[in-house]
């Protein structure tokens, strides 16, 4: 199944839904409608039974240059008082949540610049396999204003306080291979191998358990604000989850005959 609306193209390969934000002359920068794709084609995925995995990725040499600001203030008019917290929930935040809490492994490729709200979308994402020299950037105190789309969440997290003060503060870029070094994305490797690795690294989580992936993911969700008691209920929670599934029962039976599981999603 194929798709496409604004510049984001959608396409069903298999059990993974692969996400191409097409619009290489604007280095991707985000529309508001591709926003709204975005959304439209996390959510929908959210809630396919038949996906196992989900793929996002930049047409052309570049990732994602952030939300179009130039469109976006094309008009000269100025926006009536309150437009960016009415608006912005439902939209750019709404597409890092969906990343985040979506019950599927969500890999994306980085080549060429990963900025602003295309930075984060990369962060939020499970996996991000990076070219070398692609350039991860949160530059929105340069440009006067304060840091959105949560960047103030994942970068403390995921880097420290110290890293991602130096990002967000002082709005240095980092490349590819510092932030894998960082642990910032998954890996960053040579631009030649980037597509081999992340479609063989999609390949691999599109061939896991995939409801006990989803919880695990959840799980770690959970864990960013809850205590080590409330942390393993939790997981007790889930554990009885997955224990009912068809692939636990595969899990059990291929460890007991030797060989590699064959895992369904189901």
């Amino acid at each position: 199944m194929t798709g496409a609306t604004d510049d984001v193209t959608t396409t069903r390969d298999g059990a993974v839904l692969r996400i191409t934000l097409d619009r290489p002359s604007r280095r991707n920068s985000l529309s508001h409608s591709m926003i709204d794709a975005l959304v439209d084609a996390l959510g929908t995925a959210a809630t396919d039974d038949s996906l196992r995995a989900v793929h996002i990725r930049g047409g052309g040499a570049d990732f994602c240059s952030g939300a179009d600001w130039v469109a976006t203030n094309a008009g000269g008019g100025r926006p009536r008082t309150g437009d960016l917290v009415r608006r912005i929930p439902h939209t750019a935040n709404r597409v890092i949540e969906l990343v985040h809490t979506l019950h599927l492994p969500v890999v994306c490729t980085v080549r060429g610049w990963a900025v602003g709200l295309g930075c984060n979308l990369a962060l939020a994402a499970d996996f991000t396999v990076a070219a070398d020299d692609a350039v991860f950037w949160e530059p929105f105190i340069g440009r006067g204003f304060s840091p959105d789309s949560g960047a103030t969440w994942l970068l403390p997290r995921l880097v420290g306080l110290a890293r991602a003060r130096r990002m967000l503060l002082l709005g240095e870029k980092v490349s590819g291979a510092d932030a894998a070094q960082w642990g910032l994305i998954h890996d960053a490797v040579a631009e030649s191998q980037l597509d081999d690795v992340a479609d063989a690294l999609v390949e691999r989580l599109a061939a896991g358990p995939t409801v006990a992936i989803g919880l695990a993911k959840q799980a770690i969700g959970h864990s960013q604000h809850a205590t080590l008691p409330q942390s393993m209920t939790q997981e007790l929670f889930n554990v009885e989850l997955s224990c009912r599934t068809s692939d636990f029962k595969e899990g059990l039976a291929a460890f007991r005959d030797k060989r590699p599981p064959e895992f369904t999603g189901r």
